[in-house]
């Protein structure tokens, strides 16, 4: 079963690889990164015939080049800088620096090596490309497709007669069904509701005249911890800083749970809280999270309700709407909302990930907020992490 190209433009990825990639290309250069995939469901297995077919999507991938009018785009949006953009004109993804193999069980490994600022960009591209080839190559399509769309007819209309009421940017790109299904749904949502605030997927952010919405995920903190200089328990205010100087607050939300919420707080000082728009949460019980981020902004003085919260931890609307009932005479609230979206059928989606474990030959990890979302290749380095940070939030409790 040979499929269509998947990938069809190096837009078709989050904004905030570029957001990330920006300031990696400003300011850490001589920063290597290795990336591992993993997939987090029980008993899924690739054949060989999939592997296969993941080998030649990759291939077609790394002969893309970013189009005129997809430069010109990226040039549009007011932080993205233009010498960052001339970068990109001369950059395509590099098939050296990927590796897959099927293992005997039919796991999938995949791994991409090399300099941070091109191997980052890998991530969602692959995901999109495994995500797809196993959902065709694994059921009757047409039936999945059937049972989507059923799924969204149902989810527009709850929208439109006011059983939700909260607004959302689509994250659906890494665990979509397919890019034709994530076209279809992102073109719905902006069409005919009027909850749906924009994409992260740029692509179709500029295909159909939305706000591509993003900052940065976990690996841009977690690169911190590969630096020598850096010690590990004050990445987050390295990360933070790095990310003001070059985006003046102008791209300011930030994600608190790499390391920790509590660790982050520590960081979230007066001049961050006034430099960032708002966090998101990814991981931890989100209500607790809230009330702790607005208590963080009354500590300083400042108003919760300028501020925002974002959430986007494994979502469905229902979820979305209990939050925002919460939190909505409390502070600005959205939701970024992924699989939910772009992969809701009648079979359950993919957990799959693609996490930064490596940096210049160090190991780096994610502890997130809940505990069974840590992943790292060293647990020796896991338990001193851990230690690192349980030192300094002890320190600062002790006074």
């Amino acid at each position: 079963m040979k499929l269509a190209p998947i990938v069809v433009s190096l837009l078709d990825t989050d904004l905030y690889k570029f957001n990330m990639d920006q300031v990696i290309f400003h300011k850490h250069t001589d920063l290597c990164g290795s990336y591992y995939f993993k997939c987090r469901n029980k008993d899924v297995v690739f054949t060989e015939e999939m592997v296969k077919e993941i080998e030649e999507q990759i291939d077609h991938l790394c002969s893309l080049t970013f189009k005129k009018d997809e430069l010109d785009y990226l040039r549009s949006i007011r932080f993205i800088k233009n010498d960052y953009v001339e970068f990109l004109r001369l950059w395509h993804p590099i098939r050296d620096y990927v590796t897959v193999r099927r293992e005997e069980n039919g796991e999938l490994t995949i791994i991409v090596d090399g300099p941070l600022f091109s191997a980052m960009q890998f991530e969602i591209y692959l995901l999109e490309i495994v995500n797809e080839v196993y959902f065709r190559m694994r059921y009757d399509y047409d039936e999945l497709l059937a049972s989507a769309e059923e799924r969204l007819d149902r989810k527009i209309k709850a929208m439109n007669d006011g059983t939700y009421t909260f607004s959302f940017a689509e994250f659906g790109c890494r665990r979509r069904l397919s890019r034709e299904w994530e076209d279809t749904v992102v073109r719905r949502f902006v069409t005919e509701t009027k909850n749906c605030v924009g994409t992260s997927n740029v692509y179709l952010a500029k295909k159909y005249n939305v706000t591509p919405i993003g900052t940065y995920a976990h690996e841009f903190v977690q690169m911190y911890q590969g630096i020598d200089c850096i010690p590990l328990a004050y990445t987050n205010h390295y990360a933070m800083q790095d990310w003001y100087d070059e985006y003046q607050g102008d791209n300011g939300t930030a994600l608190t749970d790499t390391v920790t919420t509590d660790l982050f707080l520590l960081d979230f000082n007066r001049s961050m809280v006034n430099n960032y728009t708002g966090v998101r949460h990814d991981s931890g019980d989100p209500y607790e999270w809230g009330e702790k981020i607005i208590n963080h902004y009354k500590s300083y003085g400042v108003d919760p309700k300028t501020k925002l919260l974002l959430f986007s931890d494994s979502l469905d609307f229902d979820r979305a709407q209990k939050l925002y009932d919460y939190f909505k005479d409390k502070s600005k609230v959205s939701f970024g909302i992924g699989t939910f979206c772009s992969n809701d059928t009648k079979e359950p989606a993919l957990n799959i990930v693609i996490k930064l474990q490596f940096v210049n030959g160090r190991p780096v990890a994610k502890l997130s907020d809940t505990p069974d979302k840590a992943m790292c290749r060293d647990t020796e380095y896991l338990e001193y992490l851990k230690r690192s940070v349980a030192f300094r939030i002890d320190r600062v409790k002790m006074g």
